[in-house]
């Protein structure tokens, strides 16, 4: 059985951009590598949820690795919460969140702080919070934790309670279709009320979520417009992080078959953000362990080197490179078509040199298209290669959306990647 490396640029597909000849960053981009990988294989394109969706990365991460996300997701909060080593019983409420900073009344002057909050200051804001915040208005505890730079994550728990997650969030920027957290393309920049959504099954555990929730915004509020961490960030001129964001919540852990006994496969994992290493531990990868290093192009050195080493110990590894989403989110398309040249060259150029192709079935995809004009996830496909063993090429010589789309694999669905390159890997597809 051949090795997998699967390989999942965050937000790698996007929309054409008329400064860049009416190219995509992708198009665009110069990626000698990826174009090879391209020329040798099979193209196409995925829905990576569902055709008309625009996923965020939790519900498309699931869905790719071959879990029906309709039936197995209950929320981002649940999983981000997991893997920040929380703990979420059924019955607790839990959150993904972002440090924001609010303006006069219930005006959001930045969604995330500017993204310039450090994660050392998220980390003594959520001290503060933690021991200065009590909720009361029904009997309860949380605990909340910073993540990464300005995310983070919350669970709340009702004393001989349960909570449900039927509630609507208080980001303005994501909406809710069932347990789905969908981006809007359009929103208006104002923190929301948490609210019970329409036709929860248990009104009574919606209300006392949206109870908890909200007070525990007016009263962390507070406590970090007091905050002296704040105050320093305004005298320097920089936004403070006076706000708690929450979306996506969930009221349980979701239950998902091992990945060994699904697939047969024992699959290790690189990562980046609590969510996939939610999604990871949840679904039995195992995720390697792997030098922290402070710039994006140390740290994708160290994957293609740290792969080289620990793939003996798997049958295959599912590497999540986060790198073209965030500039994507902003609207800086140069800076998106940068990193994908730079993952081009410091990832894929020293693992293509120090690795046999005919001993490894490659794939390269995304989990969704983040369009640099709405600065949104979109409802796009993706553009997918698969490459190695006995695959038999197509006539495709460039890797990007255009070209992918004349491949011979066709469009397929996010569900049924995992299947096909664990059949390609037995030697079972051509």
């Amino acid at each position: 059985m051949k090795k997998i490396l699967y390989v999942v640029l965050d937000g790698l597909g996007d929309d054409k951009i008329p400064e860049l000849e009416n190219k995509t960053p992708l198009e665009a981009a110069h990626t000698p590598n990826m174009d090879k990988l391209a020329e040798g294989g099979k193209c196409g394109l995925m829905y990576t949820v569902g055709k008309g969706i625009a996923p965020e990365s939790d519900i498309a991460v699931i869905s790719i690795l071959g879990y029906d996300a309709k039936r197995y997701y209950t929320g981002r909060g649940p999983l981000e919460s997991y893997a920040s080593g929380l703990s979420v019983n059924d019955g607790d409420l839990a959150y993904r969140v972002n440090f924001a900073t609010l303006g006069e009344g219930r005006d959001l002057k930045d969604r995330r702080v500017g993204r310039g909050l450090k994660t050392d200051e998220a980390k003594a804001l959520s001290d503060e919070i933690n021991s200065k915040v009590k909720l009361e208005s029904v009997p309860a505890s949380f605990q909340f934790k910073s993540t990464v730079g300005h995310r983070g994550v919350l669970v709340i728990r009702a004393e001989g309670a349960k909570l449900s997650a039927c509630v609507t969030n208080t980001d303005p920027a994501y909406e809710k279709e069932g347990p789905f957290g969908v981006a809007k393309e359009k929103y208006e920049m104002k923190l929301q009320v948490c609210r019970p959504e329409p036709h929860c099954k248990d009104n009574e555990a919606a209300i006392k979520a949206a109870k908890l929730t909200n007070e525990f915004i007016e009263k962390s509020t507070k406590v970090l417009n007091e905050s002296e961490i704040n105050k320093r960030r305004i005298n320097q001129g920089l936004l403070p992080a006076n706000v708690i964001l929450t979306r996506d919540a969930g009221d349980r852990l979701p239950k998902m078959p091992n990945m060994k006994d699904k697939f047969g496969v024992n699959m290790g994992c690189f990562v980046q953000m609590p969510v996939e290493e939610g999604i990871a531990m949840l679904t039995g990868m195992t995720p390697v362990e792997s030098p922290k290093a402070d710039t994006m192009e140390k740290t994708y050195r160290f994957w293609a080197e740290k792969i080289l080493e620990v793939i003996s110990d798997f049958d295959g590894l599912y590497i999540h490179i986060k790198g073209p989403d965030e500039p994507a989110h902003d609207g800086d398309y140069l800076k998106k078509k940068e990193i994908i040249e730079l993952i081009d060259r410091v990832f894929f150029e020293p693992l293509l040199r120090n690795i046999t192709l005919d001993d490894f079935i490659l794939t390269v995809t995304a989990d969704h298209s983040t369009s640099c004009m709405k600065k949104a996830h979109t409802d796009k496909p993706v553009p997918l290669l698969i490459v190695g063993g006995s695959i038999d090429k197509d006539d495709i010589e460039t890797f990007g959306e255009e070209e992918c789309a004349r491949g011979k694999i066709g469009t397929i669905s996010g569900p049924e990647l995992m299947p096909l390159l664990v059949s390609c890997a037995k030697g079972e597809c051509r």
